[in-house]
């Protein structure tokens, strides 16, 4: 199982990319959301090919916003390759065909959709509302081969989340959580938040830009660390 960061900024941070991820798992390619910087690093990368599944946290414009691009680029240009979007639920897929049907017109027509239960081992954690004011967002946590690797999503409060990881077997766990240095930034989680629940978990922050990181914070972000972005390269090109 891996992770390879397309990108790891929030909304506003342009220049190091919307936070998403490709995941190798179980022998598939699977794309963890999809803003709108994200497909002009496909196609740079020539991966637009190798999507099988799609799977987002919310549908926020910095995780969604080439979501269709993507779609039609496979549809035109890779006829083999036909994305699946999985969901967590009933509700969320509504939503999501929705907002794809205003772009498409018909989704189905460049997508199936598949619910997440249906490919085992990832796990949707709802914590709708921890991110703005009733909206649905998810993190999800993968688990394969005894490895567990977790992807919070945007939250501002990130007790919930820690809470459904405690209440799992124990097991060494990575947890990729978006971070603000701003804490008045209520959206997302300010990183001391972050440090008593720290203890048992190797924790890494995305959804940031790096150059604001304060001297003060323990965590390690992924930016820093080539071997979690798709590939160095990308990480110098951002400049």
């Amino acid at each position: 199982m891996k992770f390879k960061f397309l990108g790891t900024g929030g909304a506003f941070d342009t220049a190091y990319g919307n936070s998403a991820a490709l995941v190798e798992y179980k022998g598939n390619t699977l794309l963890l959301d999809c803003g709108f910087t994200v497909y002009p690093v496909l196609r740079q990368h020539q991966l637009t090919r190798d999507l099988q599944y799609v799977l987002l946290t919310h549908l926020h414009n910095d995780h969604t916003g080439s979501l269709a691009n993507v779609l039609l680029h496979c549809h035109y240009f890779n006829p083999d390759c036909r994305p699946t979007i999985l969901y967590p639920d009933d509700d969320f897929r509504d939503e999501l065909y929705e907002f794809l049907r205003l772009q498409l017109q018909k989704p189905e027509k460049y997508a199936d959709f598949m619910p997440l239960s249906e490919l085992p081992g990832i796990t949707a954690i709802d914590t709708f509302g921890l991110h703005a004011e009733r909206l649905q967002t998810y993190a999800y946590i993968f688990e394969e081969n005894g490895e567990r690797l977790v992807y919070s999503g945007d939250i501002g409060q990130p007790e919930a989340l820690f809470a459904n990881l405690r209440g799992l077997p124990p097991k060494a766990t990575t947890v990729f959580h978006d971070i603000t240095f701003s804490e008045q930034n209520t959206a997302h989680t300010y990183y001391k938040k972050l440090i008593p629940l720290a203890q048992d978990y190797h924790i890494y922050g995305y959804h940031c830009d790096p150059t604001a990181n304060p001297v003060d914070n323990p965590f390690p972000l992924v930016y820093h660390h080539p071997e979690l972005l798709l590939t160095p390269v990308y990480q110098d090109a951002v400049h």
